[in-house]
Order: structure tokens, then sequence, then C-alpha cells
């Protein structure tokens, strides 16, 4: 018998026990059922039914099924963590991050846990309120101690650049939103191509140039976008505007909105993100400005409710679910070869979705 999957038995009352007793004072106490009991029910060796239990791709299919029937009628559950013990794997993979209030944190952690189930594995989450170097480090630390396989850290860079902060040893990493490709596994959404795509669709509508709502300084992707926003406009020889500041949040892009209204010139927006465009669709409207007559607007994202904007959003898409894959390949991969991460950075390619917000600018705003 395999050892390492048995459950022990709990020790009968006085009188003997039986499977389904009534655990009561006086009555028999209901004994944990062995993997020696699934086996005698169905027929089979516990060797076979410890194959069934771990997946074992070496058994017949009928066996197969007399032996779950047999866990289902009996109610046997495999001891898990006698399992990871004795092949060193726990089928868990760990996510830290610093926000789900995010749309780009939510949808891809969301896309992870999707791919991580489909193979067999599931995510331990651990949220980090504030971004301080301490909680970083506890994060870490804590990810050290529980049964994960492996890591996916979303978050921004400059707080892993520190030699406090190390990754947990003998665990496989892959980092998300990050221009760490230099030194760990990285997988990304291509931020600056979707932003380059976003600006030359609004110059080549006819815009003398392109405003900008950018994200928070400290976001890699904040940064990649308004770089980009910049870079297109100087290499076509177009005045590059100040960019107005945001925070990810639809209230940061309504204030930026009420900004960029007092600019006669201003006839085309680019918002680092969907929230951020929602809040100038509500400002332009507030002070009379017609999208995309007056001004027209570019967000980033592609969030669900982004086409039932009015007017439904031009936007970037992020492929969030192909981002999630990705994540969850790469720590596999590792994790099958028996290696550490290798280097590198996986762009996801983003693709612009031209709905009603965008149009060539008129003569009056100009």
């Amino acid at each position: 018998m395999d050892q390492s999957d048995r459950e022990q038995r709990v020790p009968a009352s006085p009188g003997g026990a039986q499977r389904g007793g009534s655990g009561v004072p006086g009555g028999r106490r209901k004994q944990r059922v062995s993997m020696a009991d699934v086996a005698k029910l169905a027929g089979v060796s516990s060797q076979t039914v410890s194959r069934v239990s771990n997946g074992h791709p070496g058994v017949i299919g009928s066996t197969r099924e007399q032996v779950l029937a047999a866990m289902r009628e009996l109610g046997y559950r495999p001891n898990s963590a006698a399992r990871a013990l004795r092949y060193g794997q726990f089928n868990t993979i760990g996510v830290i991050l610093f926000s789900l209030a995010s749309t780009g944190n939510s949808r891809t952690v969301e896309a992870i846990a999707t791919h991580a189930a489909a193979e067999g594995y599931a995510i331990t989450l651990i949220p980090i309120d504030v971004p301080t170097q301490d909680n970083v480090l506890g994060a870490f630390t804590r990810m050290g101690e529980l049964a994960v396989d492996a890591v996916i850290v979303i978050m921004e860079i400059h707080l892993l650049d520190t030699g406090t902060v190390q990754l947990p040893p003998g665990v496989h990493v892959v980092v998300v939103d990050s221009d760490a490709g230099d030194r760990y596994s990285v997988v990304d959404t291509d931020q600056a191509d979707g932003a380059r795509k976003a600006v030359t669709h609004l110059l080549d509508l006819g815009h003398r140039t392109v405003w900008h709502v950018a994200g928070p300084e400290t976001s890699f992707a904040g940064q990649r976008r308004t770089l980009a926003w910049r870079t297109v406009l100087e290499e076509a020889g177009r005045p590059v505007p100040p960019p107005l500041r945001g925070d990810w949040s639809a209230e940061s892009g309504y204030a930026a909105g009420l900004a960029l209204a007092e600019q006669a010139d201003c006839t085309a927006v680019f918002a680092s993100n969907d929230q951020m465009a929602l809040g100038l669709l509500r400002a332009f409207h507030e002070r009379g400005l017609h999208v995309p007559a007056d001004i027209s607007v570019v967000g980033f994202d592609d969030i669900p409710d982004a086409e039932y904007f009015v007017p439904p959003l031009t936007t970037v898409h992020q492929d969030f679910a192909e981002v999630g894959r990705r994540c969850v390949e790469g720590v596999l991969e590792q994790m099958r070869a028996h290696g550490g991460a290798r280097a590198g950075t996986d762009l996801v390619p983003a693709g612009l979705v031209v709905r009603h917000s965008t149009a060539a600018p008129r003569g009056g705003r100009r």
C-alpha cells in the first residue's frame, strides 16, 4: 500500500465501529475512509487507487471510473498534503499583487485563476494594501512559507529593486506588468505599441496634436503609454502638450476633462485607461462639448463597459486572458524543466478598437 497517501484511521469507540456510525455519545464513531477501503470496494489494488487519485495516466478508463465511483460512494478524499510531500508538488500557484480594484489587476487575476484551474492548479492570493517595502517583503516571506509551487507577481518593479526583497528560493516566478525582463521572466501587454496605435489613429484623422491624461508616475504601464504618446508626436513633428496626471479613476479623468475643456486648441485626447476616459466624457458633456464632433477621445484597456459609454469608446484592447494564460504556462514550463526562470519579456499584442468617440476635427476648435 502507498503509505504516503493513506488516511489515518480514527480510533474506534468501545464496541467497534463501522462506516456510517452516528458519532454521538454512546454510539459508533465514524472512521475516515482509507485507500484500502476504496481498493476493496472497487476490486483493485491500493496502488491503482493511488494512481487514480494522483491523476496518473496509466490507468484504463473503465478501471478509473470504478475507482472514482468507489471514492464517491465512500466519501474518500485523497490526502493532498501527504501526496505533496511524496511528489514535491502542491498544485498551487501563489499570486502577489497590490490591488484588486484596478481593472488590469482584477482581470489578470481572473485569467490566471481560470487557466490555472484548467491545468489542475489552485491559486493562493496575497494582496498588498499599501505598497511599502516592508509590506512587499512580508508578502514574499509569507508566500515562501506557504505550500506553493510557483509565484506570479503583479507589481511595479521599483518595489523589487532593493536588496531587502528576495524571491522565495526554489520557487518558480513570473512577473507581470514590469520592465524587469533583464532579471525575471516577464509577461505583459505591449503597452507602447498600444499607445502608438491610439495616438497615430488620432493624427491620421487630421488632428494637429493629441493631449494626454497620463496614469500615475509610479506605474510602469502608465510610463510606457506616456512615453509612446510623446514619441509619436515628436516623430511626427507635432506640438507636445503638457500631460495631465491622473490616478486611473474616473474622478481624476473628470478633473482633467474640466481643465482640457478650457483649451480651445484641444481637439483630441488619449487617456491612459478607460475609466479616466469616462471621466473625460462627463466633463466635456457638462461643458457643452460634443464627442467626437468637438473633441475625440481614445482610452486604453477595452473594459467590457467601453462599448456602452456615450458615445461608445474607441480604445486599446488588452488581452488579459492571454496574459493570464502565458503567466500560468510560464511557471508550469519552469516547473517541468526543473529550472529557474529565464530572463526575458513576453509581450502580448494590443489592438485598437475603433468605435464612435473619434472623428476628424471640425474647424471650430482648431
